[in-house]
């Protein structure tokens, strides 16, 4: 494959820049430790409890919008044995982001938490609460090379280097500025991020409509003949397999700490609820262009395009349909945009997911067992964590390629452990205990 210059450079500029940020934000935190009576946790975790509305709003829901969300909505869509009734992560996620808000954020940020595990440390005791706290922390764990296995092959279909040199390279990017600035890193990084997402998957999906290889969409949603419909159907064996999925996706998303870490970081108690609120609107606007591209895809005649007569489901490639669609179906210039999109979603949640993993191990972990710990010795914990995190996650690529693989895992750690009947539950469990148990 020749290498892609206009992609490359486009790739390096975005990672300058968000290494940029990130160093900038390492200075906000300094200066921040210095003037502030809070602990080194707040800062570096929770941007010491000051992220406002319109900040919280981008961050929020770029942890969710990753690489992984915007290929799979379109791998499902166009997959002819899903459809887009097989799709619904951003309605699932709009789902995760309503319940939050208001069941959780009101307990949570007037408790003064620092992680999702602190209303069972102050129910059930320090010892069972790190014991609990594993489970939250694999899941982290887990996460990160599901968002770095997308934001690889976005690196690697611009130039001829392996996919295993594009992940590591992508990965020491985003380990080096979480490492910097914390969770001010993340946020700020993730703005920018989120606006790249936004701006080119919009700017991208006219162009892709805009194309004559493909039958129009609407005829095609629920066609029987040759090619299947893009709707997808549901067979009655399917019907409790889909209500699993839907509550995984919906429920079980509010198991993981990422979403309370925004939660917790907000300046107050009403800013909290009204980002999970705003943040359910935005993540069903973004789904809309990947839906879009899956259902052109799966009314594309491959045979009048560049890509050749077999279909990138025939060629077991399905998984890549939106690279592929950008890539035969737009000009160079937006098939360069929309890959920088795909970039800016899968760094947003890698980034996340470093900082929830040693938020958790730190706080719910690490200090239990050395609860008289240093402000220096927590700076260093902290510092080595991201690192460790980091670079274990990205090792896991070399175990598998796929990124359904890593996020089927994740999300059974928290869906049939984390809020299974034989566990302590996280979301039924905090919603037990905020009822009636009050702190």
């Amino acid at each position: 494959m020749a290498v892609h210059i206009p992609g490359l450079i486009m790739m390096f500029l975005f990672y300058l820049l968000v290494l940029g940020i990130g160093i900038w934000a390492s200075i906000k935190s300094k200066k921040m430790e210095k003037n502030t009576h809070s602990g080194q946790l707040e800062v570096s975790f929770l941007a010491n409890r000051k992220v406002g509305l319109a900040m919280g709003v981008f961050t929020m829901t770029a942890t969710w919008v990753g690489g992984a969300f915007i290929i799979g909505v379109a791998e499902s869509v166009y997959d002819p044995t899903k459809g887009l009734i097989w799709a619904l992560i951003p309605l699932q996620m709009s789902v995760s982001f309503i319940i939050g808000g208001l069941f959780f954020a009101k307990p949570m940020r007037e408790n003064n938490y620092i992680t999702m595990m602190d209303p069972f440390q102050r129910k059930y005791g320090k010892t069972l609460t790190a014991v609990l706290a594993i489970i939250p922390f694999i899941s982290e764990l887990m996460w990160v090379p599901v968002t770095l296995i997308s934001l690889g092959v976005t690196v690697s279909i611009f130039s001829d280097l392996p996919l295993s040199l594009c992940i590591w390279i992508s990965a020491a990017v985003a380990i080096t500025y979480t490492l910097l600035g914390g969770l001010y890193s993340v946020i700020f990084t993730d703005v920018v991020q989120l606006s790249l997402v936004f701006c080119s998957l919009w700017l991208c999906t006219p162009f892709v409509l805009a194309s004559d290889v493909y039958t129009d969409i609407t005829k095609t949603a629920f066609n029987n003949t040759s090619q299947a419909s893009w709707i997808g159907h549901i067979e009655p064996d399917d019907v409790w397999r889909w209500i699993d999925n839907f509550l995984a996706m919906s429920v079980g998303n509010l198991a993981f700490q990422d979403f309370h870490q925004r939660i917790l970081s907000s300046s107050s108690t009403s800013t909290a609820r009204m980002i999970c609120f705003i943040a359910a609107g935005v993540v069903l606007v973004i789904g809309i262009p990947p839906v879009l591209i899956g259902a052109v895809a799966a009314s594309t005649d491959w045979n009048s395009t560049t890509y050749g007569s077999l279909s990138p489901y025939e060629r077991g490639e399905a998984a890549m349909v939106l690279p592929i669609i950008l890539l035969h179906l737009t000009p160079t210039t937006i098939f360069v945009v929309g890959m920088g999109a795909i970039a800016g979603a899968a760094m947003s949640s890698t980034d996340s997911c470093l900082l929830a993993a040693t938020s958790i191990f730190t706080t719910n972990i690490y200090k239990i067992i050395r609860h008289k710990a240093s402000h220096r010795e927590l700076q260093w914990v902290i510092r080595v964590s991201i690192a460790v995190v980091g670079i274990v996650g990205t090792s896991l690529t070399h175990l598998d390629s796929s990124i359904l693989a890593f996020w089927i895992l994740s999300s059974d750690l928290t869906y049939t452990v984390a809020l299974g009947r034989t566990g302590f539950t996280f979301s039924t469990g905090l919603l037990r205990l905020f009822a009636c148990c009050p702190p």
